[in-house]
């Protein structure tokens, strides 16, 4: 077995998204007593782009209690679309006495109207409910640099005495973050490098900003609750936004239900006529119905007009299971990966999902 120098995973030529992929062609073109490092890790060092790489969530918090008893600073990136499918609720139990901070990255895909300090307000209200206290939570956007100045100032005026640690799920936008504090304080110069620099756990990357001090880049979290969890990567990008949110608002009768492609179904059992709002990405296919005809509507259209799944992986798509669901006026049922519906006035649903994807019912965030 050969470990990539720089990050200490075992080099693998089979999986370009896992840890340690290196292609066979590069792998064979080696000298025996040349030092291998990663595609991941080469690119790093190469071009200052830094790719994210999943691990499960027990292997990775087994990791980073290895850091409980150094001074360090965790700053816990997680998604503003997915909140509660990205935190990391147990988090504190293992970083020890460690001080820790969560930047909520991708505000900008919220609708413009959104006020920042509700945002905030109802992320402390969250994170509380959830066992996390950190030092300060702040909102950003990782592609835009100029909403990272409160983190830069942060990162500025940290290193020079102890590490920074970057932890977060998968697909929360980690390695956009890192690229850009790369970008921001290497440049073109390419100031920053692992070279010489290996990662001191597997599979954590050291980008050293100080002779003393790193920034290091930790996997990113696989958590089975998230509906990116079955899903390609081609679908994935649907699903996901990469522009603000346009919010949907629909008039329902009990008795009508609404599809969200084929990810997700939402039936209105009971209530009078109401408004029910969906912030999903804008690419999200929305299909309403009759509730008698939904069965067989989703059966005759998954993977074609109900689409993702492809028609390919349509037939090995997780089976939608029921939830039912009574909310309140102005509250949310959040689908872990997928966005959101709020109503305005208390309702009874039926939300299906497959097995294992999170449901969350919550204050209302907009």
């Amino acid at each position: 077995m050969i470990q990539c120098v720089g990050c200490g995973a075992m080099i693998q030529t089979t999986d370009s998204e896992q840890a340690g992929y290196l292609p066979a062609s590069a792998l064979a073109k080696k000298e025996a007593d040349a030092d291998i490092y990663c595609q991941r890790c080469f690119r790093l060092r190469h071009y200052n782009e830094l790719q994210d790489v999943p691990i499960s969530d027990d292997v990775f918090l087994e990791k980073l209690s290895q850091i409980a008893d150094q001074d360090a600073l965790i700053i816990n990136l997680i998604d503003i679309f997915d909140v509660e499918g990205s935190m990391i609720p147990s988090l504190s139990r293992f970083i020890g006495n460690q001080a820790f901070i969560v930047a909520a990255n991708k505000f900008d895909l919220l609708p413009k109207v959104t006020r920042e300090d509700k945002v905030l307000q109802w992320l402390k209200k969250t994170l509380h409910d959830n066992g996390l206290f950190p030092t300060d939570i702040m909102v950003l956007s990782a592609n835009k640099p100029q909403s990272l100045m409160k983190l830069t100032e942060l990162i500025e005026a940290t290193i020079q005495f102890k590490d920074i640690y970057i932890v977060g799920t998968t697909n929360v936008g980690k390695s956009t973050l890192i690229n850009q504090l790369i970008r921001h304080y290497g440049g073109q110069k390419e100031i920053i490098t692992t070279s010489n620099h290996p990662g001191t756990t597997l599979d954590m990357i050291r980008i050293p900003f100080t002779d003393q001090h790193s920034l290091i880049d930790t996997p990113g979290i696989i958590r089975p609750s998230q509906l990116a969890h079955y899903l390609s990567m081609k679908e994935i990008k649907t699903v996901l936004p990469s522009k603000p949110l346009k919010p949907k608002t629909y008039q329902l009768n009990a008795g009508q239900t609404i599809f969200l492609a084929g990810l997700a179904r939402i039936d209105y059992v009971k209530g009078e006529r109401n408004s029910f709002t969906y912030y999903v990405s804008n690419d999200c296919y929305i299909h309403r119905t009759k509730f008698a005809e939904a069965d067989e509507f989703y059966r005759k259209h998954l993977g074609g007009l109900l689409s993702p799944p492809s028609a390919e992986r349509s037939e090995d798509f997780p089976k939608l299971v029921p939830q039912t669901i009574k909310l309140k006026a102005n509250q949310d049922v959040a689908i872990s990966g997928l966005g959101w519906l709020t109503t305005h006035q208390a309702v009874e649903i039926v939300v299906w999902v497959p097995k294992g994807v999170g449901l969350s019912i919550r204050d209302a965030i907009i």
